[in-house]
Order: structure tokens, then C-alpha cells, then sequence
């Protein structure tokens, strides 16, 4: 007999076909960028639409995150490469989950690809947030029923703009580059996560490595206008209450120079360790921080407080609150 936890996770052919494997996509293909020589052109090719931006009386609408207290200081632009970086265990693979679901939510395409965890794994994390509640304890009493609707939703509101790549482990700077430029021009995926930074350059002092990787990365997203979303990782600090900064990323400190946005996420720590002595503590003090520490073409740096619902593994802008992500309200309503 299959488990509800199984049953939640299982796939239909329509959502396996939305698997990448490694193995279906040509390395030496996907590798290089195209003939430079198709590149080189006269600066009046793009007058005009240069001309069509300052004329045009359409307004963009921005990409933005989950928070509406976001909305004003930072959008997702087309041809850039944000790190999100923090400690283990700091609920950086939570947020670019969420902000995933989001990213859908807005009608954009995303590939996630995280080296350390299963497609199936993500998805139910993925579930649980886009649910609103636990999926081992919810508010219903029909707890099978309620788990098979909420994958049904999820993978209507899904649709066909989500895309996993399944390969755990170690991998290569070429595969991951290919694998991005595949999205790109194949799917024509908008947004890529790959998750993280220390799976695809296998060694913490390979600073030429982490380079020339980021390098191909910003190139990558400059010449095919997506936005790459890197996970990476901080160096341990002195305590786990210490607050750090975007010179705190592991490895070449040309990471967060070469990038075009840099958040950290950071656990307030203080907090949660004086909650766990039984001490009285300030609930109105966010649960985590998400520290915008660079932001090359936008309109500054930020901090982000938020709070975190261990029920929903929701990350929201104030206590209490709950995302909505395909506005029917809740389940039982």
C-alpha cells in the first residue's frame, strides 16, 4: 500500500516530462555561446529600440518577490544573477523555493536546479508552502483528501512553467552551464535556480574556478535575458548570533563583485536562542532577515524582516500572515 506521503509525491507522465536529466541534454552543445561574429554590429541596429523605451507608454510590470514590503526597492530584471547566501541550515533553499512559487505565480518560467536534494523532495516542500499548512497534520480531518487536492492545485497552478533538474551530488561547471543554456533557448525558461554554488565548483579554494564559472554565468544571463538565481554559502562565523556581509560568501571574494545582486539570509539567531533558554522574548522581531547587500541597477540596499510559520514553511512579512499563492483561499473555505 502506498503512503500519502508517496501518493502526494508521486508523478503523472505530463509532470515527469518536466524532469531534466542530465542525460537528455548535449553538453558540447548547450556549452558554448554562439559565433561571435553575429554579434559584432552597427550601434543603429539597436537605435530603435532605444528610441522605443524612452516613447513607449507601456509600463513594464515588474518581477518581484512574495512580500509586498520588496515591492518597492527590488524587481527581478531580465539578464542578471542574484546570490542568496547564508549559513547552513539558514533557510536559504526554503526562500528561492518560495520565491519560486511566486516567480509562477507572476506567469514566469523556472527551472530549479538543486544538486542537493531529490526532485521529489523539493516538490513536497514546494507543496507545503504553496498548501499554507503541514501536510503531516492538517486542519482537516481527511487528511488523504486534502493532500490529493493540494498536489492537483499545485500542479494546475504550476502548469507548464516549472521544470526540475534531476541530478544530485558533485556536478560540473560545463554541465551546469549547458543545463542553463538549454533552459534558455530550449524551454524558454525565464528564471534558473541552481542550488548551490559549492556543488558546481567542487573545490572551496578553486577561486579561478568559481571565477570563470560566475563569469560564464553572467555572460549567460546578459546574452539570453534570464535571471539566474545562485545559491552559495557563507564562512562560519565567530557565534551564530553574529551578523554577517557580503564579504562573508566562502570562497573568491570576486563572487559577489562579478554578481549583479547579492541577498543574505540570516537567522536571528538572538531570538531563537534566548525562545530556547525559555526566556521572554519580542515576537515583534523578525524570525529572519533577508539583507539586500548589493543591488547593481536597482534602487538600493535593503533589509527585509520576516517572519517564519514552521507550519507552512512560509516565510511572511508580518506575524501571522499566510501566502496565497493561486488566490483561492484557503482549502476548507
Amino acid at each position: 500500500m502506498m503512503s500519502i506521503e508517496a501518493r502526494a509525491i508521486e508523478l503523472d507522465e505530463a509532470r515527469k516530462a518536466r524532469i531534466l536529466k542530465s542525460e537528455t541534454i548535449d553538453v558540447e552543445k548547450y556549452l558554448h555561446a554562439n559565433d561571435v561574429t553575429i554579434r559584432v554590429r552597427k550601434a543603429r541596429d539597436w537605435l530603435e529600440s532605444v528610441k522605443e523605451s524612452y516613447l513607449s507608454e507601456t509600463v513594464e510590470r515588474k518581477v518581484v518577490m512574495p512580500w509586498t514590503k520588496t515591492h518597492d526597492s527590488f524587481a527581478y530584471r531580465e539578464g542578471e544573477v542574484t546570490v542568496y547566501a547564508g549559513s547552513n541550515g539558514g533557510g536559504k533553499s526554503l526562500i528561492t523555493g518560495q520565491i519560486a512559487l511566486h516567480l509562477v505565480k507572476q506567469n514566469q518560467s523556472v527551472c530549479i536546479a538543486s544538486f542537493e536534494m531529490k526532485p521529489e523532495r523539493t516538490l513536497q516542500r514546494m507543496l507545503r508552502q504553496f498548501s499554507g499548512e503541514s501536510l503531516d497534520d492538517p486542519l482537516t480531518h481527511d487528511r488523504a483528501g486534502f493532500i490529493t487536492k493540494m498536489v492537483d492545485r499545485m500542479d494546475k497552478f504550476l502548469g507548464s512553467n516549472m521544470f526540475l533538474y534531476d541530478q544530485q551530488g558533485t556536478t560540473s561547471p560545463e554541465k551546469v552551464i549547458a543545463m542553463t543554456r538549454y533552459c534558455a533557448t530550449e524551454l524558454g525558461v525565464k528564471h534558473i535556480i541552481i542550488d548551490s554554488l559549492m556543488k558546481c565548483v567542487k573545490n572551496e579554494d578553486d577561486f579561478n574556478g568559481q571565477k570563470s564559472f560566475i563569469d560564464e554565468l553572467t555572460a549567460l544571463a546578459r546574452d539570453h535575458n534570464v535571471h539566474v538565481h545562485l545559491v552559495h554559502h557563507i564562512r562560519k562565523q565567530q557565534t551564530d548570533e553574529t551578523q554577517p556581509n557580503k564579504n562573508d560568501l566562502k570562497g573568491s571574494g570576486s563572487i559577489s563583485d562579478q554578481v549583479d545582486n547579492v541577498f543574505l539570509v540570516w537567522r536571528n539567531k538572538k531570538k531563537e536562542n534566548a525562545k530556547n533558554r525559555g526566556e521572554q522574548i519580542d515576537e515583534t522581531q523578525p524570525d529572519t532577515y533577508l539583507m539586500c547587500e548589493k543591488q547593481r541597477n536597482g534602487d538600493g540596499q535593503e533589509w527585509y524582516g520576516l517572519w517564519y510559520d514552521s507550519l507552512s514553511q512560509q516565510f511572511v512579512e508580518r506575524i501571522g500572515a499566510r501566502i496565497d499563492f493561486d488566490n483561492r483561499g484557503s482549502f476548507r473555505a
